[in-house]
C-alpha cells in the first residue's frame, strides 16, 4: 500500500477515535457542566487526565501521520508547501501543550498554566486553517481545494465568533462556538486524509519509461 494511502487511513482512524473519546468524555463529566457555556478545556480540567485529554493527544498523533504523508519523497516542495507543514506542526504542538497543561477550573482566577493553555490553543486554532488554505494550492489536493477553502473560511468566521464571545460577548455561547470551530477544523484534516487514502499523487507522479523491442 502506498505510503500516502496508509498514512491517510491512519489519520482517519485517529480522527474517528479522537471524536469518539471526546463524546465519551462529555458523557462522563458532571451533569452540572453546560456544553454551550463552557469550553472543552473546561470539561477536560474537571476530569484531569481523562479521555478528553487523551483525545487531544490522539488527534495530534493523527495529524503527525497526515504530515508524514504530505512530506513523502518527491520533487522539492514550494515555500507555501513548507509553510503549510510548519503550521501543521504548530497545530500539533499546540494540541499537545494544551493537553498537558490544564486550564483553570471554571469560575476561578486564571493561573500561569491556564494562560499557557489558552495561548497554545489559540496558536493551534489559527495555525490549522492557514495551513489548510495553503494546502489547497497543492496540485495533489486540487480536487478538494474548494472544500478546503470553504472549511477554512468557515473556521475563521467561527474563530472570530469565539473571540467575540470570550471578550465583549461575556462568554455567551462560547462552548457552542468552540465546538463548531473544532468540528470545522477537524473536517479540514479529514478532507486531506481522505485525499491521501485515494492516493492522489499528481504533484509526485512517477513516469515509467516504455521500453520497445521487448518480447515475452
Amino acid at each position: 500500500m502506498p505510503v500516502t494511502r496508509s498514512t491517510g487511513l491512519l489519520a482517519l482512524g485517529g480522527i474517528a477515535l479522537a471524536a469518539l473519546l471526546t463524546v465519551i468524555g462529555h458523557l462522563e463529566v458532571n451533569d452540572d457542566l453546560n456544553p454551550w457555556a463552557l469550553t472543552i478545556s473546561d470539561f477536560a480540567v474537571s476530569d484531569r487526565g481523562g479521555v478528553i485529554d487523551i483525545a487531544m493527544v490522539v488527534l495530534a498523533l493523527a495529524t503527525v501521520a497526515l504530515l508524514y504523508g504530505l512530506r513523502r519523497p518527491g520533487p522539492p516542495r514550494s515555500r507555501s508547501g513548507r509553510t503549510a507543514e510548519l503550521l501543521l506542526g504548530a497545530w500539533v504542538g499546540g494540541l499537545l501543550l494544551a493537553a498537558v497543561v490544564p486550564t483553570n477550573e471554571p469560575g476561578t482566577a486564571m493561573t500561569t498554566a491556564a494562560y499557557l493553555h489558552r495561548y497554545a490553543s489559540v496558536v493551534a486554532f489559527l495555525a490549522l486553517p492557514v495551513s489548510g488554505w495553503l494546502l489547497a494550492r497543492r496540485p495533489a489536493l486540487a480536487p478538494t481545494a474548494r472544500t478546503l477553502r470553504t472549511l477554512v473560511l468557515l473556521s475563521l468566521a467561527l474563530a472570530a465568533a469565539m473571540i467575540w464571545s470570550a471578550y465583549p460577548g461575556d462568554r455567551m455561547l462560547i462552548g457552542l462556538a468552540e465546538r463548531l470551530l473544532i468540528l470545522t477544523e477537524v473536517a479540514v484534516l479529514a478532507t486531506v486524509a481522505v485525499a491521501q487514502t485515494r492516493a492522489i499523487a499528481v504533484d509526485h507522479a512517477v513516469v515509467v519509461p516504455h521500453k520497445r523491442g521487448l518480447t515475452a
